[in-house]
């Protein structure tokens, strides 16, 4: 098994996990040519018995070749599976080579096609195991006929039985097919372990992320806080001037100040969203249709006409108007609108027990690098620095609530972006 935990452990890396497996068969080589050449001089010259060792010895210089050109190769990745499959095939070639030159399948090192199956299952894809275990159990067969018999003294001569070869190669093929099952299937399980725990760990990069800007956040809003109450007051009191009051433009433009003042402390109010919380500033119970006129009517003050809602909800729904996913969905139509959209139609519907809203403009649409990397934070088209975090913050506050965002480019131009809510996590206590 640790071939497959090597394997695992470099699944991230290609280029790595290649080189490694490459490095892996040149090690076993090394072992099977020193093993095979100490067996056939054992056998010749220990038991006597009169093997071609000129032949036999062919197949050896041709694996150290092999590796001599697979060290080269070492320095050139990627390592591809075909090469590792080219490989594996020379192995069992020579291997071949080796047993019909010594007696085929009566030579008891006919098993080695076993450590070839293995190495497949773990180093291969599918497709390469399975044509290994079929080749090498055709071959099996093939070397139960055909082979050149070992010439023994007699005191070691036997012949087996039709019924005991052909069960050795029924034993063989089934032992084959097993292996290759098991280990695919362990290898398989290990790669998705270490695709899961990759996606934990980018996760909880993300929410460290919030942690952090919504410190920053919480510490820029504790730092404006007073110095916008000291604006507040100051423009109420330019506004009891009489120089001020008795002059038409001069109280327009305080009025407008103090407009935006307000605004300022409306966004600071909402400066948990940035911090990922769900639960922002005192939920209050409303229903649906009133949360989506409120939140409609508040974007239209800077954005008059810009929006149109289609309400397809039919009933209206008693839900916990909550502002972070007030927010959540004010991005959306703001991002619609710096897209150049003059065009925006947010569709609101119940599919089941899911809230689904629905963004439709007709602006610029997403870059396709955005829609691979939807819900990570700093995509965006836009260049100002802080840009991209709309999309990311409304992830993951819908992540929280346990729904989720996609978004997707329109065949007619323009984009669409979904917004799914299980009305269970926004409904009132008394209404589950």
């Amino acid at each position: 098994m640790r071939p497959i935990a090597a394997l695992a452990a470099a699944g991230s890396n290609p280029i790595d996990a290649g080189r490694r497996n490459l490095l892996l068969l040149i090690q076993l080589r090394w072992l099977a040519v020193g093993g095979q050449l100490a067996a056939i001089l054992a056998v010749r010259f220990g038991l006597g018995i009169a093997l071609p060792i000129g032949p036999m010895l062919l197949p050896l210089a041709l694996l150290v070749a092999l590796n001599v050109l697979a060290t080269i190769a070492l320095s050139r990745p990627p390592i591809t599976n075909v090469q590792l499959f080219a490989s594996l095939l020379v192995d069992v070639g020579c291997l071949t080579a080796q047993l019909f030159l010594s007696g085929g399948v009566t030579n008891p090192f006919v098993t080695l096609y076993l450590l070839q199956v293995v190495l497949g299952a773990v180093l291969l894809e599918a497709w390469s195991s399975w044509a290994l275990v079929v080749l090498t159990s055709a071959i099996f067969a093939g070397l139960a006929v055909v082979n050149l018999p070992l010439p023994l003294p007699p005191h070691l001569a036997t012949i087996l039985s039709g019924p005991y070869v052909f069960g050795s190669w029924f034993n063989f093929t089934l032992a084959a097919v097993l292996l290759v099952l098991f280990v695919t299937r362990v290898a398989h399980n290990l790669r998705a372990r270490d695709a899961h725990v990759a996606a934990l760990r980018q996760q909880a990069a993300e929410e460290e992320h919030i942690v952090r800007m919504g410190l920053l956040a919480s510490g820029a809003a504790h730092e404006l806080a007073t110095p916008l109450a000291s604006l507040s007051v100051i423009l109420g009191d330019w506004r009891n001037e009489p120089a001020v009051a008795g002059t038409p433009h001069l109280a327009a433009e305080v009025d407008e100040m103090r407009t935006e003042v307000a605004r300022c402390k409306e966004i600071l109010g909402g400066i948990l969203f940035a911090a990922g919380e769900v639960t922002g500033e005192a939920p209050a119970r409303t229903t649906l249709q009133r949360f989506i006129a409120n939140l409609v009517t508040t974007w239209r003050r800077t954005h008059p006409d810009a929006v149109r809602v289609e309400d397809r909800i039919g009933t209206d729904l008693p839900i916990v108007a909550d502002r972070a996913l007030e927010q959540a969905l004010t991005n959306l139509l703001d991002n619609a609108l710096e897209a150049a959209a003059d065009r925006i139609v947010l569709v609101v519907e119940r599919d089941g027990g899911t809230l689904v809203l629905t963004v439709h403009d007709n602006g610029s649409g997403f870059a396709d690098t955005i829609l691979a990397n939807l819900g990570k934070p700093y995509q965006s088209s836009k260049q100002r620095r802080g840009a991209g975090l709309g999309l990311f913050l409304s992830t993951n506050v819908l992540r929280t609530l346990g729904g989720t965002l996609s978004a997707r480019n329109l065949a007619a131009g323009g984009a669409e972006v979904q917004m799914r809510v299980p009305l269970a996590t926004i409904a009132p206590d008394d209404a589950r």
